[in-house]
C-alpha cells in the first residue's frame, strides 16, 4: 500500500478510543516495516473542531510525514481528508468549506473504516465542527482517498449502540440518495438498493450475534456503497435536521439521523412514496404494508436496537425546537437535494413531529 503510493513517512490518524482497544498497534506495525517512520496522532474527538484539524495537520508537518492514514470511524476519516488536503499550503481551512472550493492537491490519502456507518472512506466530504453548536462540511473531489480497506474484523469490538447507530446512519444514506432531487441518477439507484439490502438484511443479526463476520462484512460493504450512493446524489433533509443537533447536544451523527429519519419519511412521502415503496421490497418483511410499513419498520429497529425513538426521549427541551429550525436553515447545501422543499416552518414541524413521536 505505502509502497504503491510512495509514502515513506505516513501519519496514522485515529482516536483514544481505538488506541485502547488495540486496533491500531497492529497496523502500525505493519506500516513500520515498509516505512522508514510512523507518526500516529490519537486525539480525534467525535464532531472534530477545527482544533483538532489543526493539532493534527501541526503533528504532520512538525514530523515531515508525507502520506495519510485514517483509521476509525467518520470522524477520524474526516480529519485525515482535511489535513491530507492542508498539507500542500496553499490554504487555510476555512478556504475550504463549501462545495468544490479545495484548490490544488494534496499527500496520498488511505482510508479504513472501523464502523459500519459513515461511509466516509468513499466519500468526498468531510464534515468539521466550527462553532460551539456550528458544522460545515468540505465537499470536493480532492478528498476521495487512494485507496479504501474494508476489513470486517475491524469492526467486530464496536459497543452495540454503536453498531446500531452507524447501521441506521447508513441506511438513511441509501435512502436519502435514492429520492435526492438533483443528482438521482441510475447508478446512484442501484447503489443505494444494493446498499439498503445488504445494511437491513444484516443489522439485526450482527447486534444478535456481534462475532459473525459473514453479517459484519455485509454490513461494511453495505455501509461503503451507501457512502458511494450519496457521493453521487447527495443527501437532504434529515441530515439537514440532524446536524443542529449534533451541534448543539453533541448527540452522535447515527442517533441524530435515526430520530430525524421517520418525520421526514412521512413528510417526504407526497413526492417519494412510490420511491420509498420500491426501498420497502429490499427490507426484511414489514409488519404492515404500503408506506405506514416502511416507515414503521425503521421505527420498529430504532426501538429494537435500544435507541431513543423520539426527541424528547434523547433530552431535547421542546423549548430549543425553533431555534433548532432556524440552525437547519444554514444547511442549504442539503436542503436543495430534498425532494420537498423545506422552509423554516416546515423544519420547524418536522422537529415537534420528532419530539412527540407523531406523524
Amino acid at each position: 500500500m505505502c509502497a504503491e503510493l510512495a509514502i515513506k513517512r505516513p501519519l496514522i490518524v485515529t482516536d483514544p478510543g481505538l488506541m485502547a482497544t488495540g486496533l491500531v498497534g497492529p497496523l502500525q506495525e505493519s506500516t513500520r516495516a515498509i516505512c522508514e517512520s510512523v507518526s500516529v496522532y490519537t486525539e480525534v474527538t467525535a464532531d472534530p473542531s477545527e482544533s483538532v484539524v489543526l493539532a493534527a495537520l501541526e503533528q504532520l508537518q512538525a514530523e515531515q510525514c508525507d502520506g495519510v492514514i485514517g483509521l476509525g470511524g467518520g470522524s477520524s476519516m474526516d480529519v485525515a481528508k482535511a489535513i491530507a488536503v492542508l498539507a500542500n499550503g496553499t490554504q487555510v481551512l476555512p478556504e475550504l468549506y463549501g462545495v468544490d472550493k479545495v484548490m490544488g492537491g494534496r499527500l496520498p490519502l488511505v482510508l479504513i473504516p472501523t464502523t459500519a456507518g459513515t461511509g466516509s472512506e468513499v466519500t468526498p466530504v468531510a464534515v468539521i465542527t466550527t462553532g460551539e453548536t456550528t458544522k460545515a462540511g468540505i465537499s470536493a473531489t480532492a478528498l476521495l482517498p487512494d485507496v479504501a480497506i474494508l476489513d470486517a474484523e475491524l469492526t467486530v469490538g464496536l459497543p452495540p449502540h454503536v453498531t446500531a447507530m452507524t447501521g441506521i446512519d447508513a441506511m438513511v444514506h441509501a435512502i436519502e440518495a435514492y429520492t435526492s432531487k438533483i443528482k438521482k441518477n441510475p447508478i446512484s439507484d442501484m447503489l443505494s438498493r444494493q446498499a439498503l439490502k445488504l445494511l437491513a438484511g444484516n443489522q439485526r443479526r450482527v447486534l444478535s450475534h456481534p462475532t459473525d463476520l459473514q453479517a459484519r462484512e455485509a454490513m461494511l460493504l453495505g455501509a461503503t456503497l451507501a457512502g458511494q450512493a450519496f457521493a453521487n446524489a447527495p443527501v437532504a433533509a434529515v441530515h439537514a435536521l440532524a446536524y443542529p443537533l449534533g451541534g448543539h447536544y453533541h448527540m452522535p451523527h447515527g442517533l441524530s439521523n435515526a430520530l430525524m429519519l421517520p418525520s421526514v419519511l412521512r413528510f417526504n412521502a407526497v413526492a417519494s412514496e412510490a420511491q420509498y415503496l420500491e426501498l420497502a421490497t429490499l427490507l426484511p418483511k414489514p409488519l404492515t404494508e404500503g408506506l405506514p410499513g416502511f416507515v414503521e419498520w425503521f421505527e420498529q429497529l430504532i426501538d429494537d436496537a435500544g435507541l431513543p425513538g423520539t426527541l424528547e426521549a434523547a433530552n431535547v427541551p421542546a423549548k430549543d425546537l425553533p431555534m433548532l429550525a432556524a440552525d437547519a436553515m444554514q444547511q442549504q447545501r442539503l436542503l436543495i437535494n430534498n425532494p420537498v422543499e423545506v422552509d423554516e416552518a416546515a423544519a420547524l414541524a418536522l422537529y415537534r413531529a420528532a419530539w412527540a413521536g407523531t406523524s
